[in-house]
């Protein structure tokens, strides 16, 4: 077999030389080349979600502390309210025994109907 040259100089022989190597490496660097492209592409796509779920979250919190902030505003007004009638003197006193024991059933009362439908549920 009568080898050929290229253009570039290059010697071309029955099982390809060195320009079939350089084409074959060039091929293969393109594939990888692609493959760490898409790579890239999934990566950035995962970041931008990522920030994306960040930032939810962040607004999230915000509007918990806000609420954290009110109900803290509210039970500072209702112990207050509480330790008038507490210190008002002995009439209140019967009136904040029945108070504490509604609360109290209250309280007994939705721990029995929450465990009774977490068992049959």
């Amino acid at each position: 077999m009568a080898d050929s040259w290229d253009r570039s100089g290059r010697r071309n022989g029955a099982w390809g030389g060195a320009a079939g190597t350089e084409d074959m490496l060039e091929s293969e660097n393109n594939r990888m080349q692609d493959g760490l492209a898409n790579k890239v592409s999934q990566i950035k796509m995962l970041a931008m979600d990522i920030d994306e779920e960040a930032r939810d979250q962040n607004r999230y919190l915000d509007g918990v502390g806000t609420d954290f902030d009110s109900n803290i505003g509210l039970l500072g007004g209702t112990i207050k309210r509480f330790d008038t009638m507490l210190s008002s003197g002995r009439g209140n006193r019967k009136l904040t025994c029945y108070l504490i024991g509604v609360v109290l059933l209250i309280f007994f009362f939705a721990y029995f109907l929450i465990s009774r439908v977490t068992r049959h549920g």
